[in-house]
């Protein structure tokens, strides 16, 4: 299987070329006719509006039994929950609370997947944020988008692969697809050189709203990486999608005034539609087999990551991300998981 470490780096300028040919040209990868996931759980963090929604609404198209919003605020996702069971009134659809700034949260989560469900499947975790300005997390002070994109979204990974090893259907692998974003390919990770390198990311100073954004995003493609060292694709295939930019989404939902009207203006001309950006992450976990594990998924397709991490510097810094990683989550046992599941 040639995967996204095997590919050679793309030095194809992100604009307009990979950019055109990922809003343009690429063509969705809709599930076969008859596909089914008659049977299965199904977890999507973010699930109550924007692409988790319309995720939602296409895994329960395809006969989904039962589906987990995994939200931030539970009266939104019940909100959802509600019309979601008007469309699909057979399937058992949950609202769990999750709040992606807390590390309790996440751990109370996770807790209540092992003790509560017999089964899960699938798990898309879509819950992201992007600020226009500096914001820290109240309980530890961490960038809110390094703390949100990156290390409470590894910290849940982690957290549930062995669980979905133990409770995925015997003979198959479960799925867990983390949401990337094509702007990794072009972030310029101007605090590479930092050491330690998550203080650098915290610094005030040193916050740019797109950079800011793209590092937190691009550190999942170093994490991803080593990760897949430690669990088996025929336990849990684990890989990142990218949506591209879609029209309608709460991502930018900060935004004020002129760069507010900015926003729709360039989504109205160049946005993919809700419909199939949220494809990218049903091809994730339904089309795409054990070719795509430790794969950055782009336009449908196995794509390179950034061209950095091919590098000998690259690879230097991967293993500092991973190692601040582990120190950072320290305090959830996150390396004797990893040991306790490793292929």
């Amino acid at each position: 299987m040639v995967g996204s470490k095997d590919l050679p780096p793309s030095h194809t300028p992100f604009f307009p070329n990979i950019f055109f040919n990922n809003q343009f040209r690429a063509k969705p990868q809709w599930p076969a006719p008859g596909t089914t996931l008659a049977g299965k759980t199904a977890i999507i963090s973010g699930g109550n509006t924007g692409l988790g929604y319309e995720a939602a609404v296409q895994l329960l198209g395809l006969n989904l039994s039962h589906l987990i919003l995994a939200v931030r605020t539970p009266a939104k996702g019940e909100a959802a929950a509600r019309t979601l069971k008007q469309l699909h009134p057979k399937a058992n659809i949950d609202v769990w609370e999750l709040e992606m700034s807390s590390y309790d949260s996440i751990q109370a989560f996770a807790r209540r997947v092992e003790s509560k469900l017999s089964r899960i499947d699938i798990v898309i975790l879509n819950a992201g944020t992007l600020r226009l300005f500096y914001t820290t997390v109240k309980n530890n002070s961490h960038e809110e988008c390094l703390q949100v994109n990156y290390l409470s979204t590894m910290l849940l990974t982690v957290l549930l692969l062995p669980i979905l090893k133990a409770k995925r259907d015997p003979g198959q692998p479960a799925h867990l697809t983390i949401v990337s974003a094509a702007l990794t390919l072009a972030a310029k990770f101007a605090n590479r050189d930092a050491n330690p390198l998550f203080p650098a990311l915290d610094d005030s100073k040193q916050f740019d709203r797109q950079e800011t954004y793209n590092t937190s995003k691009l550190l999942a493609h170093f994490f991803l990486w080593n990760l897949v060292d430690y669990i088996s694709a025929d336990d849990v295939i684990v890989n990142l999608a990218d949506p591209a930019w879609c029209k309608g989404t709460e991502l930018a939902r900060d935004v004020k005034g002129g760069a507010k009207i900015g926003v729709k203006m360039f989504g109205a001309l160049t946005g993919r539609t809700q419909k199939v950006g949220a494809s990218c992450f049903v091809d994730a976990v339904v089309n795409k087999g054990k070719e795509s594990h430790g794969c950055f998924l782009m336009s449908w397709q196995i794509h390179p990551f950034a061209a950095f991490l091919y590098t000998p510097e690259g690879k230097v810094v991967r293993q500092r991300v991973w190692e601040e990683t582990m120190a950072e989550l320290h305090f959830a046992g996150v390396r004797g998981i990893l040991e306790s599941i490793r292929a």
